[in-house]
């Protein structure tokens, strides 16, 4: 969540302090929602083409990733309930700006590319409605899938601009929606079960893919799956509206993440298991072909693509505006073009940085979806996954190295071992063993717009204003 810009001279001061209006209920569902999404709806079926029907294997392997780390930001955000997440911990922890900053634009990276893996799985939802994916062909649905997700990717700019009122209640309502879609999966395979059409033995089956071997086949299954567990962290931003975060917030969090463990593995075994591994691998919306196999008197191929559309859009939403807020806080810091601070008078929305980071969301379509080949949602989503887990090292190792800083007030303490533990299964999860050469290529390419981006300020900031290129407040990173 954001602040609003210092008002005009002569006008009131300001509030400081943001509302403590999260409830623990409403923190939950924030959480379940963020999580949720895109990832259960477009993974499932690439996950299982990694490694078979053992597809719910990563997946566990990727919450229990997840879950370390979680405790790690319940350590800090107790600590520290500041809204800056990642990027004040790693500031606090080593006090060397240029790491905070690409740590900072690592995070504003993972949320594009999220946003834009989940924006072509819209497209193809839209496609799957109406029935055009079968009418237009494979080159001609590709091409119109992808005028879809570049013109809602500008519609959520637009919604951005124009500023999203409650949206933690519109949020709760968006993720209600996912769940439906989700129970409907799980519903159908119920029904499957119980008449006998299902097949348990693909659930145990692991099968990879050319001459892999079964750990580096399922490593990298992780680190894709991990792409469905990632959400969690942006929870953290929402520290300073949450009521009495101490006492809430590890609740809350760890039963949200537990929850989505939960839909995740039952998801996957039921899909499996319901589906044929082939087919659910060559699959473009894979719960659907779930779906489908029920003998249902409703049309759940319109019905069950339309869900996943509102579970996507909120996926969107949410990235789109954190990455835009990010950009926002770091020209407010002086680290990148001054520009990118501009707010809309009455809207107060950062619009130039609403446009650039739409712009790079776009650019990052039309470059997986033209120039790198076909295997976009696999490669937008294991970058994602990968920036994340970068970030993720770097919070576990920030947990030690602040052991020695002391706080007034009590605060959440996760075992010293477990940082240890998350650190370097996050460090294996982003080596070569368990990324591909596309998602380098992704994920390089995006930091070094960032990487650009700093040095132009840099060099500004010295050569003009002279003075130094650094965070004035790290606190305030991400705030409008």
């Amino acid at each position: 969540m954001t602040q609003a810009p210092a008002p005009a001279a002569g006008s009131s001061a300001p509030q400081t302090e943001l509302k403590k209006a999260i409830t623990p209920k409403l923190l939950l569902l924030f959480i379940v929602g963020d999580i949720l999404g895109t990832g259960v709806y477009s993974l499932t079926g690439k996950v299982a083409g990694e490694v078979g029907g053992a597809g719910w294997l990563p997946i566990i392997i990727a919450f229990a990733v997840a879950l370390v780390t979680a405790l790690s930001y319940l350590e800090m955000v107790t600590k520290y309930p500041q809204a800056a997440g990642a990027a004040l911990y790693v500031h606090k922890a080593f006090g060397i700006h240029f790491l905070t900053f690409m740590v900072t634009f690592a995070v504003l990276s993972s949320g594009i590319t999220s946003a834009a893996t989940s924006s072509v799985f819209l497209a193809e939802n839209v496609l799957k409605v109406f029935h055009l994916d079968e009418s237009m062909g494979e080159s001609g649905s590709k091409l119109l899938a992808t005028m879809i997700a570049v013109v809602f990717i500008c519609i959520i700019a637009c919604v951005n601009m124009y500023g999203v009122s409650e949206s933690v209640k519109l949020n709760v309502g968006l993720t209600l929606i996912e769940l439906s879609g989700l129970a409907i999966v799980l519903i159908v395979g119920f029904i499957a079960i119980g008449e006998g059409k299902a097949d348990f033995s693909r659930v145990i089956l692991f099968e990879t893919q050319g001459d892999k071997s079964l750990f580096i086949a399922v490593i990298g299954a992780t680190a894709l799956a991990f792409f469905s567990m990632v959400g969690f962290e942006d929870s953290v931003n929402m520290a300073e509206e949450v009521v009495d975060p101490l006492k809430n917030f590890p609740k809350m969090l760890l039963t949200g993440l537990s929850i989505t463990g939960v839909v995740y593995v039952l998801v996957s075994v039921t899909a499996v298991a319901v589906v044929p591994i082939g087919e659910l691998t060559s699959a473009t919306t894979p719960l659907l072909s779930v779906v489908e196999k029920a003998d249902l008197d409703i049309p759940i191929e319109t019905i069950f693509p339309i869900i996943s559309i509102f579970a996507v859009a909120n996926t969107v939403l949410i990235n789109m505006m954190m990455a835009s807020r990010l950009l926002y806080g770091m020209a407010k810091q002086g680290v990148v073009p001054a520009f990118m601070k501009a707010v809309l008078p009455h809207r107060r929305s950062p619009w130039t940085a609403i446009i650039f980071s739409t712009a790079l969301g776009v650019l990052l379509i039309l470059t997986v979806r033209f120039v790198l080949g076909e295997e976009t949602i696999g490669a937008l989503g294991g970058t994602t996954a990968m920036l994340l887990l970068a970030v993720f090292c770097l919070v576990n190792i920030s947990v030690l190295v602040l052991r020695k800083d002391h706080v007034d007030a009590d605060h959440f303490v996760t075992p010293t071992v477990l940082p240890y533990i998350g650190a370097t299964t996050a460090f294996i999860l982003i080596t070569p063993i368990a990324q591909t050469g596309r998602n380098y290529a992704i994920g390089g390419a995006l930091l070094g717009i960032g990487l650009l981006l700093y040095l132009v300020t840099y060099l500004y900031n010295g050569a003009v204003k002279a003075r130094r290129t650094r965070f004035h407040h790290p606190d305030d990173i991400g705030r409008d």
